[in-house]
């Protein structure tokens, strides 16, 4: 299996992108520490692990809290040794479907601020106890309105954007302490963005469903990435079959985005 005797937390669990990299680094032999604030969704991400035969265990954490997110990550590696692997998949809150020249100051920034400032917490937190042990990788989740000019994303593009920047530099100064950090960058799975796939039809006034295809349509392959696909390569990247990776972005846009 390929994380084997690794511990992963991961923040915002119990959310569909959360949970299904929850199942596939368990799947892989990782212990689960699955964090969030809903501790009964957590609850049920954790017992359908137990259910499949692996670990995880649940804690209330708000992962824009940084005493709350260090206290977490310090019981844990007080419980099992080390921390393997950081993910952070929580919610930006952000709102899509607006032009951006009637969109509110609000509405704009909350992604922004949402996602950089608990990414950001929740890496350092993890990449001091990875630098201490000489190993770990963090995981940043982001999606193609980071590179992709998409109309009537809000601040969500910025954000995404804001992330993989964050992750490059994060890298440049974990890197010499053998820590990894790499982002997972998705072109948007339909399990995982319905909400948001239905808005984006409504300002176009087209059919969801032909949304859909347009999307797929821009893509190499297309298609849209499969949920469970997101989960089978964050668990790959996690991986020491990954072990070069730093610095940069594994692309799972199916070729929306070509590098």
């Amino acid at each position: 299996m390929l994380l084997s005797n690794k511990n992963a937390v991961i923040y915002g669990a119990g959310g569909a992108i959360g949970r299904v990299v929850a199942h596939a680094f368990a799947r892989e032999g990782a212990v689960i520490f699955l964090a969030g604030r809903t501790l009964s969704k957590l609850d049920g991400v954790a017992e359908e692990i137990s259910a499949a035969g692996g670990m995880a265990e649940t804690a209330v954490v708000d992962a824009l809290e940084k005493q709350v997110i260090e206290a977490h990550a310090a019981a844990i590696v007080g419980k099992v040794g080390r921390i393997d692997i950081s993910f952070n998949a929580i919610s930006m809150d952000d709102v899509q479907g607006i032009p951006l020249a009637e969109m509110s100051q609000e509405d704009f920034v909350r992604p922004i601020d949402i996602a950089v400032r608990s990414q950001f917490l929740t890496a350092t937190a993890a990449a001091r106890h990875m630098a201490r042990q000489g190993r770990g990788v963090i995981l940043i989740l982001t999606a193609t309105p980071a590179r992709l000019a998409i109309p009537h994303c809000g601040g969500f593009g910025v954000a995404c954007a804001a992330l993989e920047a964050l992750s490059r530099q994060l890298a440049a100064e974990v890197g010499p302490n053998g820590v990894r950090v790499v982002c997972l960058r998705s072109a948007g799975s339909p399990e995982s963005i319905s909400e948001t796939m239905d808005v984006h039809a409504a300002a176009g006034n087209i059919a969801r469903d032909d949304f859909i295809a347009s999307l797929a349509e821009m893509t190499v392959l297309k298609r849209l990435p499969a949920l469970a696909e997101v989960g089978d390569v964050a668990a790959l990247v996690a991986s020491d079959y990954a072990s070069p990776m730093t610095g940069t972005v594994a692309n799972m846009t199916c070729g929306a985005i070509v590098d």
